[in-house]
């Protein structure tokens, strides 16, 4: 069953946006000093991001023991000496996090001073766009702001609308608490051609990959020459559940929604939780690690129902998952050292798809296997897809590399969406024009 509805996340006190509430910006200075005085959702006062540069192995591997300290909250990952790793620390917890840092003489500086200023920002943005009318088709709608689940339902329903012979909706699942996971189907005709995947949201903070999956909808039923031959799939919102949460509770939130028997803590990483070797290194068996894998492989219903998906379609020829942040192109494998069969071919597709997304704005990204360009991470979804014979399975970390990581500004989503665009197309193109 979906779980009750908490009052709407831009109101206090109930009341609704636009009404005699005071302004939210008001209202969290007045109790940003009283945690116990503001609504969960508030919770990131004076939490700050730090960035730390480790210097050498030994500094890399105390790092690495740190990943899963509940005091933290890893935003970019420990990878190798001389890249950055970004860590949030709610201020509660920042002098011994400090401790820990000092007592291996690791130097860190500060991102991100105090969370909740872009918190405000973020969503005093989402109060003023609320106050609009809604938008009557998908022309009017705002691709620049940020949107609620039932507003980005709504935007697929009207695409369906406009688009009746097109695009279509498939209900491939149901998350842990009954939210319908909705796939777009954009197709001319026929059952089980050769298709392209899409997938954004799959961890609910990255909120600008769930804005730009929006805007790409809007953009596909354009594509005449794919379509006339391949089906595109586009699931916008992968884990409602978490999502969900991030707008009514948790901001940061990552997992899914679903309880751990025996812990306090709840959900799951669902992209440690596909069955590519499962449970290895790069995830963690502690439920309330960030990195929780899960009690088994596809233990998740948002998992598992992609995966029945594409099992039973047998004929997906490209597999693309969008997270952000750090501004990377990857491809298989995470878990492993080995270089996939068709490596060549996919590095000299990934760097002609970020020459592309380059051209538009300058963006610098990065790209290369998951296991060289970050970390090893085990159960990720591009392993699982690329060892079920789908080619082309890559993953994006859209913007930024950290001034403001989950938190990237509104005015900033359709110039991530346009350049995403672009590398998207070079390697749906590809799959189209190199048939396996």
């Amino acid at each position: 069953m979906i779980v009750s509805s908490p009052p709407h996340p831009l109101t206090v006190g109930g009341a609704i946006p636009g009404g005699s509430a005071p302004s939210l910006g008001l209202f969290l200075h007045q109790t940003c000093a009283n945690a116990s005085d503001r609504p969960l959702w508030f919770f990131s006062c004076r939490d700050k991001v730090l960035r730390i540069i480790p210097k050498n192995e030994a500094q890399l591997s105390f790092l690495k023991s740190m990943e899963d300290m509940p005091e933290i909250d890893v935003w970019r990952g420990v990878t190798e000496v001389g890249i950055p790793v970004d860590i949030r620390v709610p201020v509660q917890h920042l002098p011994v996090v400090k401790v820990h840092l000092q007592s291996q003489d690791i130097q860190h500086s500060t991102m991100i001073e105090d969370l909740q200023v872009l918190l405000d920002e973020e969503q005093e943005g989402m109060e003023s766009a609320a106050r609009f009318a809604e938008p009557r088709n998908t022309d009017s709608f705002n691709y620049s702001n940020y949107h609620t689940l039932s507003e980005i339902y709504s935007f697929q329903d009207m695409l369906v609308a406009e688009n009746p012979r097109l695009v279509s909706k498939i209900v491939i699942g149901q998350s842990y608490q009954g939210r319908a996971l909705n796939v777009l189907k954009f197709s001319t005709g026929g059952s089980k051609r050769p298709a392209i995947w899409i997938d954004t949201g799959i961890h609910s903070r990255e909120w600008v990959t769930q804005a730009s999956g929006t805007w790409f909808a809007k953009k596909i039923p354009a594509l005449t020459a794919i379509l006339n031959e391949m089906d595109i799939f586009l699931e916008i919102v992968t884990n409602p559940d978490g999502f969900y949460y991030t707008h009514s509770n948790d901001r940061m939130w990552r997992k899914t929604r679903k309880p751990n028997p025996g812990s306090s803590c709840v959900g799951v990483d669902p992209n440690r939780n596909w069955d590519a070797d499962f449970g290895g290194p790069g995830a963690s068996s502690d439920p309330c690690s960030q990195r929780y894998h899960g009690p088994r492989a596809h233990s998740e219903s948002e998992v598992k129902s992609i995966v029945d998906f594409v099992k039973a379609h047998g004929n997906i020829k490209a597999f693309i998952s969008i997270h952000s942040f750090s501004q990377l192109l990857l491809y298989p494998y995470g878990y492993t050292r080995t270089p996939v069969k068709d490596q060549a071919e996919l590095h000299s597709l990934a760097k002609k798809a970020i020459t592309d997304l380059a051209s538009m704005y300058g963006t610098s990204y990065r790209y290369g296997s998951i296991i060289n360009i970050i970390y090893q991470a085990s159960g990720g979804s591009i392993d699982w897809t690329y060892n079920q014979g789908i080619k082309y399975s890559y993953a994006f970390e859209l913007r930024d590399t950290g001034v403001y990581g989950f938190l990237l500004p509104a005015n900033q989503i359709l110039p991530t969406a346009m350049e995403t665009w672009l590398a998207l197309m070079t390697i749906m193109n590809h799959t189209f024009k190199n048939p396996y």
